[in-house]
């Protein structure tokens, strides 16, 4: 996550949806009094900096407590939100490549760990509301990023230059080809609260 004094924004990061590419590509513009969290592995050229009491993936209602309350409400909060059946792919293909690829997919889908986002960007004791000003879609980001970079005064040509993370899934088939309906309808319960949040199908 980043809290940029310099450009008045805090991005609050969500699994699986660019956020190290997003940080490692504004990590060359921020401030050195800026708050930048480790990424691990590290990725060049991001360079952590002040994050002391601050992580990864922290929720943005956890940063609201920690930050002044005039920094909260006087800066742009964003992050990105992705359609949760392509999301769950993406995620599944990172856990099997850990796994050296012997993780079958009905064997991840029928576990627990899965890349929910919600609470990252929601009031916790109110899931339908949304904390952060803006939800950026990932099926859109070069062009809802260039939005929001030309609101703060970060250069931006389209491109973050680096595409994280990115190695783990070889399998690039559109997510609609891969799914079973019975598959397809485990991650829409899973995820129902996103889907209604975001009115994906």
């Amino acid at each position: 996550m980043i809290v940029s004094h310099k450009y008045r924004f805090i991005f609050v990061k969500t699994l699986k949806t660019a956020g190290t590419s997003i940080e490692v590509f504004l990590s060359q513009f921020c401030g050195p009094d800026d708050i930048l969290t480790p990424i691990l592995p590290h990725v060049k050229p991001h360079r952590p900096r002040n994050h002391e009491g601050f992580f990864n993936h922290m929720p943005a209602h956890e940063i609201r407590d920690r930050v002044r309350q005039s920094v909260w409400n006087g800066y742009f909060t964003f992050c990105v939100e992705r359609n949760p059946w392509d999301k769950v792919l993406s995620y599944y293909h990172m856990m099997n490549h850990r796994q050296n690829g012997s993780l079958a997919f009905d064997q991840f889908l029928s576990g627990t760990d899965f890349p929910i986002n919600y609470p990252n960007y929601t009031e916790p004791d109110d899931p339908a509301r949304i904390l952060v000003d803006r939800v950026l879609r990932y099926e859109s980001l070069s062009v809802e990023l260039a939005e929001v970079f030309g609101q703060l005064g970060i250069p931006f040509d389209g491109s973050l230059g680096v595409n994280a993370k990115a190695e783990y899934r070889t399998d690039r088939r559109p997510y609609r080809e891969v799914y079973t309906r019975q598959q397809a309808d485990r991650v829409g319960r899973l995820f129902a609260q996103e889907i209604a949040l975001m009115g994906y199908e």
